[in-house]
């Protein structure tokens, strides 16, 4: 099984996740929507600093034959897929499980 194959058994959940989020938020979208591409900013970036210090001091190691070939660095791309998942999945389960408000309340 290659790193995307894995990382795809997490996203699908996730947008699933997050779809269902996005019905039910529908009022708040913009607002969320630019929280989350954020948050996601954030995380990527922080992401690519330390995934290349871990891989470049030997503290992980990818199986060649199990990723793609692209890179950041030299963190193969698929090593941002967790970052991804967090930035939907956090906010858009926030959504789905908070209250829900009657009309007319605030």
């Amino acid at each position: 099984m290659s790193y995307w194959q894995l990382n795809l058994l997490f996203l699908i959940p996730v947008a699933v996740v997050g779809a269902l989020s996005l019905v039910r938020a529908r009022r708040s979208l913009r607002r969320g929507a630019a929280s989350v591409l954020l948050t996601l900013l954030i995380l990527l970036v922080f992401t690519a600093v330390f995934d290349n210090v871990m891989i470049g001091i030997g503290l992980v190691g990818y199986d060649a034959a199990k990723i793609s070939g692209a890179f950041i660095g030299i963190a193969p791309l698929e090593d941002f897929a967790y970052a991804l998942a967090a930035a939907l999945l956090l906010p858009s389960l926030w959504v789905l499980l908070a209250p829900r408000r009657r009309e007319g309340e605030q």
